[in-house]
């Protein structure tokens, strides 16, 4: 049994925000539009099938390599796609056989079973703040804070470690839901196997190098730590409207995390749709800057992450200020 560990803190928090958001900015920022969410979808396709076939046509570095990043990052935000699903706001009302169809759809290319997801996903909204209770606290976060362990999520590595953290999770569900889960893990197994060696058969093995084994294994692993670094690793345990990192919206970053970069913002407001959080993050500046909200950047993340060797989940601000009072003798 989970214990619902963010409402049960966060009541002072939903007041707060009830106020410094106006009714008729929520009404607008909540407005769903099922034409807009397929154009972005249909984009990422077109993107996966264009980087794909520049990956097939191409050996030249100069232009597989960039291809290839952009191309680990498309199959990313796949998952960004799938958690708008989770979320309902696809669908101005729940259209459950439509969104179990999209569900598949993003869950394939990125190898995950949307089950899964879906569960894990919802735990960490409800359970946001428990060590025990948040799954992705609890079993992805790094539990070794040395800069080379860190790293190993950065590479291939990253697979056993979430499939690992997502059994351990998942051995916890009924039954039928296992049974569920195994079933969609077999189907995403298959459909990358089975598109490795056509392409590998189709255009020999350097395309299929090119297209699918470093894009999925080197590249995703990167935005995938990149982009989970911004979610909840610099925070100030002790309020929870700070439970989440504050990031500075940026177009770059925008585009290619599909303003998933967005993660305080959506954990206030899971029901905005993605394409609205930058409106929303401009709509709460006052708020910010009332709670005296510190901005972050992926640059001083990954300072903080691998130079600075910072904790996850931990205020990063205190040894800076401890820092200050040192260079001051200030006791």
């Amino acid at each position: 049994m989970k214990s619902h560990h963010y409402s049960q803190h966060a009541v002072g928090l939903r007041a707060e925000l009830g106020g410094a958001v106006s009714r008729d900015q929520m009404r607008e920022l909540h407005q769903k539009s099922p034409a807009r969410h397929l154009a972005i979808a249909a984009r990422q396709f077109a993107i996966l099938g264009a980087a794909t076939w520049g990956l097939i046509r191409y050996d030249d570095p100069l232009i597989w390599i960039p291809l290839a990043l952009v191309q680990g990052f498309t199959i990313f935000n796949f998952t960004v796609l799938l958690h708008e699903v989770v979320h309902h706001t696809v669908f101005a009302r729940r259209h459950p056989v439509a969104e179990r169809v999209l569900a598949f759809l993003y869950a394939v290319p990125s190898g995950i079973s949307a089950s899964q997801f879906t569960r894990w996903h919802l735990d960490h909204h409800a359970e946001l703040g428990s060590e025990e209770d948040d799954p992705k606290r609890h079993h992805l976060s790094p539990k070794v804070n040395k800069r080379w362990y860190k790293l190993l999520y950065c590479t291939p590595a990253l697979f056993p470690i979430y499939f690992r953290a997502a059994r351990r999770e998942s051995s916890t569900y009924p039954a039928d839901l296992q049974r569920q889960i195994a079933w969609e893990r077999r189907i995403s197994l298959v459909f990358h196997l089975g598109a490795l060696a056509l392409l590998w058969y189709a255009f020999g093995f350097y395309a299929a190098l090119r297209t699918s084994i470093i894009p999925v294994f080197f590249v995703f692993p990167i935005a995938f730590t990149l982009n989970r670094l911004g979610q909840h690793y610099d925070i100030d345990p002790d309020d929870p409207a700070k439970w989440g990192t504050l990031m500075r919206g940026h177009w770059f970053w925008d585009f290619a995390f599909l303003n998933s970069n967005y993660h305080l913002e959506h954990h206030y407001f899971p029901g905005v749709p993605f394409y609205h959080l930058p409106a929303l993050q401009r709509a709460l500046l006052p708020y910010y800057a009332t709670k005296q909200m510190r901005w972050q950047s992926y640059g001083r993340l990954v300072y903080g992450w691998l130079v600075e060797n910072r904790a996850p989940h931990t205020d990063w601000s205190t040894e800076e200020v401890r820092a200050v009072r040192h260079v001051h003798h200030v006791p």
